[in-house]
């Protein structure tokens, strides 16, 4: 009687106990903060946001606690980044800056889905710190495979060579967020169906934004053809991009497509 006494008082001792961890653990953070020497978009640059604005050292975000992924991952590319650094591939980790923590990477095990990286790891080679930070699990959204290998991937290929070629560029990217869509793991990510990348840059030819539209499936066709209008992204999402920006400027720099001023 004894023994079964203790192992139900053991049993509920462990039952508050993962309860606790689950809704009161922080998780270690990736390298330490100095804000007086991040590297984000100036403010005129930020998007509008319906979740969560986090900032880490090297990027920023928006999260979005009722898709459990980022609504969008802004970050500035420099030439002098573009390293081939080797460096040790760390643990996929909750974000301990957003306030009711980023889905677990578990979420992804058996979904069939890559946990696709929306600031690429590949963009942060130069440093550690800058490296371990795309893993946190806020800078994730669930990719199909071969379109995470794929042209997704040809897409940050592309962005590298236009930073080596035109200079500083900030790009914004994630998910299209709307109701409906699949979900998977316990804590019901959801999986978007289209995935975005606008591009901005300011060099001596002047301003120039690209965007594109990817359906989250892989595809044989030029990244041409997924260039589209900032105020298509911006129907979809209902984000203002460039809300700092002025209305002239929108209109000038929104609603064209300017394939003429980036080189493919």
């Amino acid at each position: 009687m004894k023994r079964r006494t203790w192992t139900t008082i053991l049993f509920i001792i462990c039952v508050i106990g993962f309860w606790v961890f689950e809704n009161f653990y922080t998780p270690e953070i990736y390298g330490p903060s100095d804000q007086k020497n991040q590297i984000l978009p100036e403010k005129e640059l930020w998007p509008s946001s319906k979740g969560e604005i986090v900032k880490h050292q090297y990027f920023m975000l928006s999260y979005r606690d009722a898709y459990e992924q980022a609504e969008w991952v802004a970050y500035v590319l420099k030439p002098e980044q573009l390293t081939q650094d080797d460096r040790r591939r760390p643990y996929f980790i909750e974000d301990p800056k957003v306030s009711s923590k980023s889905a677990d990477w578990r979420n992804y095990k058996g979904s069939g889905y890559d946990r696709g990286h929306l600031c690429p790891a590949g963009d942060r080679r130069f440093l550690e710190q800058a490296y371990n930070e795309t893993f946190y699990t806020s800078n994730i959204s669930p990719q199909d495979r071969e379109f995470n290998a794929g042209i997704w991937n040809r897409l940050e290929q592309k962005t590298r060579y236009w930073c080596k070629k035109y200079g500083d560029l900030v790009v914004i990217t994630g998910g299209i967020l709307e109701k409906g869509l699949e979900e998977i793991g316990e804590e019901d990510v959801d999986v978007p169906y289209q995935f975005y990348k606008i591009i901005y840059r300011d060099g001596p030819e002047g301003e120039a934004v690209i965007a594109f539209l990817i359906r989250n499936q892989e595809s044989n066709r030029p990244l041409q053809d997924f260039v589209v209008p900032v105020g298509e992204i911006e129907a979809l999402t209902r984000l203002n991009f460039f809300e700092n920006k002025s209305k002239a400027w929108q209109n000038q720099f929104e609603k064209g497509t300017a394939l003429s001023r980036w080189r493919f």
